[in-house]
């Protein structure tokens, strides 16, 4: 039975969280994973969780140790123009892993992914959900979960090209220069018509 209440020590509370929640999230997705069976693992109250964590997304983006939330930075992508949502977004998405990459324990999770079906599902659910489907529903997108599913298509190529695999020259292009290049596709998937099929010739 899990134990309830405070236990003694805040860090290792904090850390037994955390260990709890990478392994429910491995073991069950994002989607699946609840905060009631992270604290179940942990041997806490689920109120526990939520005081140190607040949301099962911001429990994810610690237990990963993501530099920065993602969601919270969907102000700042979805301020200003409506039309430059795409190049905003890749933008921060590059600034996000420039200065991770090396040593964020979300590279092995996506390295994990290309051969492991659980590690993929998680990191799927997780940017579908949270990230580019916020983003497409707050744009009034129809069709948002494709919309979503095709942005994430695109980000996750250029993750895996320019993080894990390393192609020259993508590996070292300026941001700035990605942003203005990427950005276009982004909105089209976000906002433009994914409808038209080219006339054949």
């Amino acid at each position: 039975m899990a134990r309830t209440g405070r236990r003694p020590g805040a860090s290792g509370t904090k850390e037994a969280i955390l260990d709890a929640a990478r392994r429910a999230f491995a073991e069950h997705g994002y989607q699946r994973a609840t905060v009631r069976g992270v604290a179940e693992l942990a041997g806490v109250d689920p109120a526990l969780v939520h005081h140190y964590f607040g949301t099962k997304q911001a429990l994810f983006v610690a237990a990963v140790r993501l530099p920065v939330n993602p969601v919270e930075q969907l102000s700042a992508v979805l301020a200003d123009d409506p039309e430059r949502v795409g190049e905003r977004m890749i933008g921060v998405f590059l600034s996000v892993w420039d200065h991770s990459a090396n040593n964020s324990p979300m590279l092995a999770l996506v390295r994990s992914a290309m051969g492991d079906e659980q590690a993929a599902a998680m990191l799927r659910e997780f940017i579908t959900e949270e990230v580019l489907g916020r983003i497409a529903e707050e744009l009034g997108s129809p069709d948002a979960r494709l919309r979503a599913t095709l942005a994430g298509s695109q980000l996750i190529g250029l993750m895996m090209a320019r993080y894990i695999i390393r192609v020259e020259p993508l590996a070292s292009a300026p941001a700035a220069q990605l942003a203005a290049a990427v950005g276009p596709t982004l909105q089209r998937y976000l906002t433009g018509d994914i409808a038209a099929i080219p006339a054949q010739r």
